[in-house]
């Protein structure tokens, strides 16, 4: 039996991104079981950047992040769900991508774990850099995005007014089991990111992966030649544990450079004025 983790971004108890979640999984094949985890109802502090989840393997932060990692690590495979908030997707899950590096360590056990993704926004074609959030939250994992979709619908359960968001979970549902073939829109050939930023009027960048390329159109066929870089990231198995291993150098160049740096950095120490949160408590 595999185990189905769905992963929601939103704190709306039985609305849009929960159904589809369920949806989805009534239209699994397999033999699953789906478990439910909801992002915006756990602790999830802010990261420190001290780097002690990279050397010690877990972060000292004492919150839920834990909870929710040991939850993706079970998983036998991924659904991650989250609604249009303000053009993006909800800060639950940027919330726990900023804590990403204390999944470094588990790599090996992550690389590879199929997941889909779904974004809902209120309004077709407002839904911002929603999926691409939700890409990037998957690549941080280490998954492998096998589908992401946008769907539409503003009040709860208003996705399933008609049965074409239906189809799109049965698509998502057969992409958890097995590759499904993408939209042929134009997309980065690297890592299948469709979302760019025009560098000049030919140079564009992939967003999820970060390599530069060419747009070139051709009547109506419009071609998107990405090449990869010196440093990927999650691009191959071997991208992201070279990348772990660079991470891990920072320590050393650190200390060989400690005092260069402190002196750079304490040349701005008494400037500007803090607004703290203490002036709340104390006004």
């Amino acid at each position: 039996m595999k185990h189905i983790l769905a992963l929601l971004g939103s704190p709306r108890r039985l609305g849009n991104s929960e159904i589809m979640a369920k949806e989805i999984g009534r239209q699994l094949t397999i033999p699953h079981e789906l478990k439910m985890l909801r992002l915006p109802d756990f602790n999830l502090a802010p990261c420190r950047g001290c780097y002690r989840c990279l050397t010690k393997g877990r972060c000292p932060i004492d919150d839920d992040f834990a909870v929710v990692a040991d939850a993706i690590l079970e998983a036998d495979a991924l659904l991650l769900v989250a609604p249009t908030y303000f053009l993006g997707p909800n800060a639950s899950l940027k919330a726990f991508t900023d804590r990403g590096l204390a999944l470094y360590p588990h790599l090996e056990s992550l690389w590879g774990k199929p997941s889909v993704a779904v974004g809902i926004a209120g309004i077709p074609g407002k839904e911002g850099y929603t999926l691409l959030g939700l890409e990037n939250f998957l690549t941080m994992l280490f998954t492998d995005i096998r589908a992401r979709r946008m769907v539409y619908g503003a009040l709860p359960g208003e996705i399933f007014l008609s049965g074409h968001n239906r189809d799109i979970a049965r698509t998502l549902a057969k992409a958890l089991c097995e590759p499904v073939s993408e939209s042929s829109a134009p997309c980065c050939p690297l890592c299948g990111g469709t979302t760019f930023r025009f560098i000049d009027h030919h140079r564009v960048r992939c967003m999820l992966c970060s390599n530069e390329g060419t747009l070139a159109t051709t009547g109506e066929k419009t071609q998107i030649d990405i090449r990869k870089g010196d440093h990927d990231l999650f691009l191959t198995r071997e991208d992201a544990l070279a990348h772990r291993e660079w991470l891990l150098s920072m320590k050393d160049r650190f200390k060989k450079q400690k005092d260069d740096l402190k002196r750079i950095s304490n040349a701005y120490r008494t400037e500007g004025v803090w607004i703290t949160s203490q002036q709340r408590a104390d006004g």
